[in-house]
């Protein structure tokens, strides 16, 4: 696996996957719901990815998850860009598979992130690099790497993101260890894509560490 800095590139037509099926059961609270920076957690995950250029985001959820669905609705999020996940206990990667089997997206596009719904800390900057990387390297995958660790988001090509239905593994870094693709690991300055978000005290923690951003 190299390490390589990101250099500048053409921006690919590439789509977001948010995974927000989860069940926030050590936070108390549903996450996504939570205040960050003038909105909700959601609210400012879906306003970043469309500053990013994003060709289409797709938000998964569980079903009848009506506290969700309000928000997404105040924000004008569209229904149709909406999957749902009908056994969200299965855990993170039952999401990650309604993504990639959804028949809703664009056929233009060329790449997806795979991005978790409690990261709303990840710099813009960070995520820059993470998208010209794999702009520069578009038949691999891509995750951001820091201090020899690899992160979120993960960036799919499209051969990678159709394998994903099919390919018979139940976790996500099972799944980047056996599939046979080429993977990338692009050096980024920002640590957070390590940082977990799933009690209080790490919300409280994350939260104060980056409002002077």
């Amino acid at each position: 696996m190299r390490i390589e800095k990101a250099m500048s590139a053409t921006w690919l037509q590439w789509g977001v996957v948010i995974l927000a099926a989860g069940a926030s059961r050590r936070m108390g609270s549903p996450k996504l719901l939570l205040a960050w920076r003038g909105t909700t957690v959601i609210g400012h995950l879906l306003a970043q990815w469309q500053e990013l250029g994003a060709a289409q985001i797709a938000v998964v959820m569980r079903a009848h998850d009506e506290k969700l669905a309000a928000e997404l609705d105040r924000l004008d999020f569209p229904p149709s860009n909406r999957i749902i996940n009908p056994q969200p206990e299965r855990g993170m990667f039952s999401s990650v598979l309604c993504g990639a089997g959804w028949n809703g997206w664009q056929h233009s596009l060329s790449h997806w992130a795979i991005v978790l719904g409690d990261q709303p800390h990840l710099q813009a900057g960070m995520l820059r690099a993470l998208l010209e990387c794999s702009a520069q390297n578009p038949t691999v995958i891509c995750q951001p790497a820091w201090a020899g660790r690899l992160g979120h988001p993960v960036i799919l090509p499209r051969t990678a993101f159709i394998q994903l239905e099919n390919s018979g593994v139940t976790t996500l870094k099972e799944f980047l260890t056996l599939s046979g693709q080429s993977r990338l690991a692009c050096l980024v300055a920002d640590p957070g894509g390590l940082a977990d978000m799933d009690t209080p005290e790490d919300y409280q923690r994350i939260k104060m560490s980056h409002l002077g951003e």
